[in-house]
């Protein structure tokens, strides 16, 4: 099986209404794909710093089957990506990121996701961040997590608020040609614990995953 060799494909982390994991089949990448060409998100704002939704939904969904395959082949303990795609009732509807630079020493995480827009507005958002923020505290013993949306984005701001994070201060962008205010996001240990509100199940985090992830 291909999980012997690449044990991150165990991992599962699972909420009251989600599981997140890595896609098992090319089928479950397509359907990720097919969510994304759906639409993601308004298309007078652009919420991502690298403009993939750009192109139209063919373009969309083509990104998104290169951006999997490419966070996978790229994969290093010490500059990890973790592309968690979101199940909801049986289908790939967005995608929960989780990301760390030599996090044994840091001990810091940052997060980054989108989600299909029919499945907005209805806390899955917050969920699926609540998830990976158990992962990276609960689990891995992380001590902060950081995150950023674009001045405007307030639904993601909304969720950085509701769980925990404080304002970070402010950084710019280039994103089309365009300058672009980022507002920085930080999470403690402490203030993550204060505003826990999801149930969150971990499953496959065993030695060799732990070693992938520079934890051994």
């Amino acid at each position: 099986m291909l999980a012997d060799h690449l044990p991150i494909l165990r991992l599962r982390l699972r909420t009251d209404r989600l599981e997140l994991r890595l896609p098992s089949t090319f089928d479950e990448v397509a359907d990720l794909a097919d969510t994304a060409a759906a639409g993601v998100h308004d298309p007078d704002f652009m919420p991502f710093s690298i403009p993939w939704t750009e192109g139209g939904p063919e373009a969309t969904a083509r990104s998104v089957a290169i951006w999997y395959h490419r966070a996978i082949g790229r994969w290093d303990a010490q500059d990890w990506s973790f592309p968690f795609v979101v199940f909801h009732e049986g289908r790939a509807i967005g995608v929960q990121g989780l990301h760390a630079k030599w996090f044994a020493v840091t001990r810091e995480v940052g997060s980054g996701s989108w989600i299909g827009q029919a499945h907005q507005g209805k806390g899955i958002g917050t969920e699926m961040r609540a998830a990976v923020l158990h992962l990276a505290f609960a689990e891995l013993g992380a001590e902060y997590a950081t995150s950023g949306s674009f001045v405007g984005n307030h639904a993601s701001a909304a969720i950085s608020r509701r769980l925990g994070y404080r304002p970070d201060g402010i950084k710019h962008a280039v994103v089309q040609d365009e300058r672009r205010a980022e507002e920085r996001w930080r999470l403690t240990r402490d203030d993550w614990e204060a505003h826990r509100r999801h149930d969150v199940t971990v499953d496959g985090l065993d030695p060799d995953v732990l070693e992938m992830l520079g934890l051994d």
